[in-house]
């Protein structure tokens, strides 16, 4: 049974497959047409913003989705080219060779191969859990600017002029130097092709279900959109001739299935992408997983992180033998997906049996799709992912969140997608060490006529001048250590009175060596200075790795089971050592006659 089990672990579908029947192929089957239909404009409009050539994109979304449901865990995630991937891809390829060269398309493939390699090593390892080191604040800034950048830079396609730069200021200046060589026809196709896709995600679906049309039908019609933008389009381009006044068209498209193809071995050129490909496994990552946990809460469904790199690593490194470039889940399609009713990954299989037959049969009537409706397509999908709302709750929530975030715009915007990307990933891990080394204590006291404890700013408490209790809200590691010795001493120099000091260790759930090693420094200046060190409420796990210790043999104080009877014992024992040598009546010694 157990290496069935462990089979299993790394294959789901074994799991899911076994309660597979014809309802769920239903759902499955009407997921895929409609993904499938968003899908294709999509695909190829991402190949071109990663500066290949547009039957890449579709490529990329056949075999690689076949991958991801085999090994992936969620149920909803439809895996594919997305915008920041793309752009990401763009830039680490661009340091290569010029987009669109064959040198430009190797490249792609070794960043494909190398991010998914990376990706089910890590899932192997089970790292699914380094996706926390990037916070939310941070990923968000990093997506917004993105999607700035990538609207920005498609402003060419949709003016009809050349624009070139990896950053804001480049792609801004290079827009305005060539204005003047604006193609009207462009524009007008561009322009019109963006007002339509934005009416479509907010004015059709009231306008369907006005019609008489079910409100999920409606929806799901809107969605379709695009393909209502691509198809006029390229009809006018060609009954009006648009191509001969210079209006740029995608060109012929290979009619074929994906290539087998084998990434480059190259070691100077592996190396050189090595960083690229981490930066990109761990951005595509996140967005894939966060999009997938959504997902799965709606239907009471969990997904394991770590299969899940191991599904998305598989999904790359198909595409990098089957003429694609890196992959993730994109967050539009998969919610489309997820609202038309599909129950498995196999919807995923099914969408790209849809594409391929698009590869193979409808190749020819894109050969006069205009790039600027492309480009009219990734503008409205990547500005829904712009958020000017979060940075203005993250500012009245956290400041240094928020200062993590607007750096990683900044920094995004001014110095590209990569600088944007290591910022983000150094701010986060940054802003983690800096919470992690200054963690949240307070001076207790307890609450009257209960056995509570609170702290002495917030809750009106019993203190008593003698004894100090602190506690201590955070597991204590090397990166506090230091703190805490420098806290106590800086407590006890306050506290003039002070014979017995305790920490209070209910929220500690671990005590590191060099923990271990402040606590016993604090224990011994403690008793230079006359003090004891008592400890309360040590958790279980926390007291095994202690009795392993030399702490507790020297500890000049006691562990107490509870905070209140170290309270309540302390007191007595405060009092007793103030009574006078002489006196023998303890009613007299505490003054209670």
């Amino acid at each position: 049974m157990r290496p069935a089990s462990s089979f299993a672990r790394y294959l789901p579908v074994l799991d899911w497959g076994r309660g597979y029947n014809r309802t769920i192929l239903t759902n499955d089957l009407v997921a895929a047409a409609i993904v499938t239909i968003m899908l294709i404009p999509q695909s190829l409009a991402y190949a071109m913003l990663a500066g290949l050539p547009p039957e890449i994109g579709l490529y990329a979304s056949i075999l690689p989705i076949v991958a991801y449901a085999l090994f992936g865990t969620s149920r909803a995630l439809a895996v594919g080219p997305v915008a920041v991937i793309s752009l990401m891809t763009l830039t680490a390829a661009s340091s290569i060779a010029p987009p669109g060269s064959a040198e430009f398309i190797a490249a792609a493939l070794v960043l494909a191969f190398l991010s998914g390699a990376m990706l089910i090593v890590m899932g192997v390892l089970r790292l699914g859990f380094l996706a926390n080191l990037l916070s939310h604040p941070v990923v968000s800034g990093f997506i917004t600017a993105s999607g700035l950048i990538i609207a920005t830079s498609q402003l060419k396609s949709i003016l009809g002029v050349k624009a070139s730069g990896e950053a804001m200021p480049e792609l801004v200046s290079t827009l305005i130097a060539n204005l003047a060589n604006t193609n009207l026809p462009t524009v007008i196709i561009g322009v019109v092709s963006t007002a339509f896709l934005f009416w479509v995600r907010k004015g059709l679906k009231p306008l369907l279900v006005k019609l008489g049309l079910k409100s999920r039908t409606a929806d799901l019609s809107a969605k379709a959109g695009p393909i209502a933008a691509v198809a006029v389009s390229t009809l006018a381009v060609v009954l009006l001739d648009l191509e001969a006044q210079g209006v740029k068209v995608v060109g012929q498209i290979p009619q074929s299935l994906p290539p087998f193809t084998v990434p480059l071995f190259d070691a100077e050129l592996w190396q050189r992408l090595a960083i690229p490909a981490l930066l990109l496994s761990v951005i595509g990552f996140v967005e894939s997983v966060s999009v997938a946990q959504t997902l799965a809460a709606k239907k009471r469904q969990r997904i394991n992180p770590d299969q899940e790199l191991i599904g998305l690593g598989a999904a790359n490194v198909a595409a990098a033998f089957t003429g694609g470039y890196p992959v993730t889940g994109g967050f539009a399609r998969s919610v489309v997906n997820f609202d038309a009713g599909a129950e498995t990954p196999a919807a995923g299989a099914f969408t790209a049996i849809g594409i391929a037959i698009a590869a193979l049969f409808l190749t020819p009537f894109l050969a006069s799709l205009p790039i600027a409706t492309l480009a009219a397509t990734i503008i409205v999908a990547v500005l829904s992912l712009v958020d000017f709302k979060t940075p203005q709750h993250i500012w009245h929530y956290s400041k240094p969140d928020f200062a993590a975030m607007a750096a990683t715009v900044l920094v995004t915007l001014l110095a590209g997608v990569e600088p944007g990307v290591i910022a983000g990933v150094g701010l986060s891990l940054a802003l983690f060490l800096w919470r992690a080394s200054r963690p949240h204590a307070a001076i207790v006291g307890r609450v009257p006529e209960t056995e509570h404890f609170r702290n002495v700013r917030r809750h009106q408490v019993l203190t008593d001048p003698r004894i100090l209790t602190i506690r201590i809200d955070e597991s204590l590691t090397y990166l506090n250590a230091r703190w805490l010795e420098e806290f106590v001493l800086e407590q006890v120099a306050e506290h003039p009175k002070l014979r017995h000091l305790i920490l209070m260790c209910s929220a500690v759930n671990a005590i590191d060596a060099s923990a271990l090693e402040s606590i016993e420094a604090i224990n011994h200046r403690l008793a230079d200075a006359g003090v004891k060190l008592h400890l309360s409420e040590v958790k279980g796990p926390v007291m095994d790795a202690l009795e392993r210790s030399h702490l507790l043999r020297d500890l000049t104080g006691t562990v107490w089971l509870s905070q209140n009877k170290a309270f309540a014992a302390l007191l007595v024992l405060a009092d007793d050592e103030d009574a006078p040598a002489t006196s023998h009546d303890p009613w007299a010694a505490r003054g209670l006659i």
